[in-house]
């Protein structure tokens, strides 16, 4: 699933994380209504020792659009920009705390909102590079860091000081004739607080320290030991073993040996590359082997790698570590006063229970798994055709589903791939964000980036106004986290100063081979359109507090400026803009658009079944009781997936060891996100089929408007209804999924 994902640490004091696979993703488990614990006062001699002169966390950034200077920051400027940044930052809590004058929305909400900006600053850069541009000192920081930065904004959210002048402003905010942004704005401060433990007795308080100090450790360990699983596997080949594998997936294969033979020290470790073939369980890897080849037994391989990371009881081994993740969950709702993990968190999303989750998951699981057996049916069908004496297994799914593919659309992807790059692709993203809304995107060379496979644009609005910053970053290598996320390094406010966003993308697609563009298949088309959509989320922003904008708001909502983007990817006129061959400029042909698009709902059984059984597994292992046992991670997995019989032809989306969505960022209890903002984003599109434009100009202004700018303003619900007219239907999404029966 794309990822994804901001996520917000403690309110206003919050600094923004990745969206993350799709993935919002933050670093710890400190979101905005967790935090809480005690940070040891920093040693100030220790750091008045230290000479930060040159550190670039400590003056203004003189960049080009304050981008951060990439190549002046080194690991060594981190930790003491971390220790200074929470250091002014307890300083600026004490003074409005210990302000003489009586508690206002602005010396005590508003200052708060201006609180933390050093440490922002420096958090924003380090997990941004933490998830896609790491190494091994980074991550042994973000270690020490994950506990000393949850237990400083615990000090903050349990600041009882603090929460009475929040407080004493919430009881007379009636009197204060605030403008609705600032009442709710009040409003949901008030309640990070109370959802941060401000009402709890000092040995609850002391509890949820504790709890959240071990989850902050335990969430960075399972991320870390993810990342080391994908890169600890290669499956090295000859060229005896490449049987059915097309040209380019042969090329890049080579390449990456080639890559892993010029990194090697040893010439016996050269000597294990030279003219091989590596595969890894990256996808941008495995998916063309297990699509393409012929060995049966190198895919089974190559995708148990993949289905077994974190499950191979190795020091890398991630069943202990997620149990305990779920356990300590359960414990801190029931703290809190909750039944469970999923209801704490579900108070603050549109779906607002874990049995209105389960019903809307169910609704859609009953077609899925049904049309998913269908599907199993056809392929094994292509299976004894063959005459082969085998029933298809999980590994044999992408071969055979893309073999009846062929037979009853003519189409595969390297049919479509050439027509298909990176930057054709971009062209049609910004294309479409044109003929929407009139931006234009210009790209900037000679701007410091953090990688060379970054690249960045100016944003600028239909009268030429400066709106924003975008990166792009795309391509799979092995220090940056799997998956496709969105995030910030620098976020819009107009609270003092009107900020704009620097935003950047961070997807995992197959790099260029040789001197030919790196080819998309469309799914990767959809996974760009999909993060650029969280990206303009980001831009197009206009609120006055910072830690309302952009996806600031419920996960099942902020999924949606995202996902209906998707949409005009498939459109026929927006694809012939931009869909024109590498080779030969020929723009893709009707006919081939067509059986593109008639093949859409193909598969839909898998793809729904596999994403859905996921998000019932999160659902299952956070609606645990904390009077629960500690779980055995596969038995409960198995037992699972058994109540809701996923046929043994699928695996989970995400099984519970590799499960970063759940276990390393903020979809715990939201991963169903997707789902209910499938519901929202095909509703949302029927607008403009109905309208018979896609580019009707009444409904892009209102999707602008009352989604994109609006951020966390406003109720998500009612910002949906100011641009539908009314609430979302489900109709529309089983009619594009193919679950209505139509496809059948």
């Amino acid at each position: 699933m794309k990822s994804h994902h901001f996520t917000k640490t403690l309110l206003a004091i919050s600094v923004a994380f990745a969206l993350g696979a799709c993935s919002k993703q933050p670093t710890t488990e400190q979101t905005a209504d967790q935090a809480s614990a005690e940070v040891a006062a920093t040693d100030t001699a220790t750091n008045a020792a230290v000479d930060n002169s040159d550190n670039p966390f400590f003056q203004p950034y003189e960049t080009p659009f304050q981008i951060p200077p990439f190549s002046q920051i080194k690991n060594e400027h981190f930790m003491p920009a971390f220790e200074r940044g929470m250091q002014d930052h307890l300083a600026e809590i004490d003074a409005i705390v210990n302000n003489p004058e009586a508690p206002t929305f602005e010396n005590t909400i508003e200052e708060l909102e201006r609180t933390g900006k050093l440490l922002t600053k420096v958090q924003r850069v380090f997990y941004n590079l933490a998830g896609s541009n790491t190494n091994p000192e980074l991550q042994k920081l973000q270690r020490e860091l994950s506990p000393l930065t949850s237990a400083h904004y615990d000090k903050i959210s349990l600041n009882e000081g603090l929460f009475k002048r929040i407080e004493a402003v919430y009881q007379v905010r009636d009197t204060l004739e605030l403008t609705p942004e600032k009442m709710k704005f009040l409003k949901d401060t008030r309640k990070g607080f109370v959802r941060s433990g401000a009402l709890l007795s000092e040995e609850q308080k002391a509890k949820i320290t504790e709890i959240n100090g071990e989850l902050s450790k335990l969430t960075t360990a399972f991320g870390q030991n993810l990342l080391a699983e994908t890169n600890g596997f290669e499956m090295i080949l000859s060229k005896e073993d490449l049987d059915g594998l097309s040209e380019g997936t042969i090329q890049a294969a080579a390449s990456a040996a080639q890559q892993k033979m010029d990194k090697a020290e040893t010439e016996e470790d050269k000597a294990k590359y030279k003219d091989k073939y590596v595969f890894t369980p990256h996808r941008s890897s495995m998916y063309p082997f297990l699509t393409e080849s012929n060995r049966r037994d190198l895919r089974e391989k190559l995708y148990n790698s993949y289905t077994m990371r974190g499950d191979n009881d190795n020091a890398n081994d991630n069943k202990e570590t997620a149990a305990k993740i779920a356990k300590l969950r359960a414990e801190r709702a029931q703290v809190m006063g909750y039944e469970t993990y999923a209801h704490f968190v579900l108070e603050e999303r549109m779906v607002n229970t874990p049995e209105g989750v389960y019903d809307l998951l169910m609704q859609l699981w009953r077609p899925a798994l049904a049309r998913a057996k269908r599907e199993v049916a056809d392929m094994q069908a292509v299976v004894d055709a063959e005459g082969h004496d085998f029933k298809l297994a999980s590994w044999d799914w992408w071969q055979y589903s893309e073999k009846v593919r062929k037979a009853k659309y003519a189409l595969d992807e390297a049919t479509l791939k050439p027509y298909l790059s990176l930057d054709n692709v971009l062209n049609g993203v910004f294309e479409t964000s044109n003929k929407l809304w009139g931006l234009t995107f210009t790209e900037l060379h000679d701007i410091d980036l953090y990688h060379p496979d970054a690249r960045v644009w100016e944003v600028k609005d239909k009268d030429g106004s400066h709106i924003g910053i975008f990166i792009g970053d795309y391509f799979t290598r092995s220090n940056k986290r799997g998956g496709a996320w969105m995030s910030s390094f620098k976020g819009q406010s107009n609270l003092d100063l009107i900020e704009r966003s620097v935003v950047v993308n961070v997807c995992n697609f197959p790099a260029p081979v040789g001197d030919d563009p790196a080819l998309l298949s469309f799914d990767n088309v959809t996974t760009l359109f999909h993060e650029f959509g969280h990206a303009l989320h980001g831009l197009l922003s206009n609120v006055t507090y910072g830690s309302m904008s952009g996806t600031s708001g419920p996960r099942d909502y902020t999924e949606f400026p995202a996902q209906i983007l998707e949409h005009w990817a498939a459109e026929p006129t927006i694809l012939k803009s931009f869909a024109k061959h590498y080779q030969t400029g020929e723009v893709m042909p009707d006919e081939l658009i067509e059986r593109l698009l008639k093949a859409s709902k193909f598969n839909q059984g898998f793809a729904n079944t596999e994403y859905l059984a996921a998000s019932l597994l999160d659902m299952d292992w956070h609606t645990l009781k904390a009077d629960a046992e500690l779980q055995d991670a596969d038995a409960f997995e198995k037992a699972s997936m058994e109540r809701i019989g996923l046929i043994e032809e699928i695996v989970p989306r995400y099984r519970s060891t590799y499960f970063s969505h759940i276990f390393a960022s903020g979809y715990a209890s939201g991963y169903y996100a997707y789902v209910h903002s499938a519901v929202l984003d095909s509703d949302g599109f029927e607008a403009f089929k109905e309208a018979g434009d896609v580019f009707d100009q009444d409904l892009a202004e209102k999707l602008r408007t009352h989604i994109y700018e609006k951020g966390s303003t406003e109720d998500a619900m009612t910002l949906y209804k100011k641009f539908r007219g009314r609430e979302p239907k489900i109709d529309a999404l089983l009619k594009v999924r193919g679950l209505d029966g139509s496809a059948d």
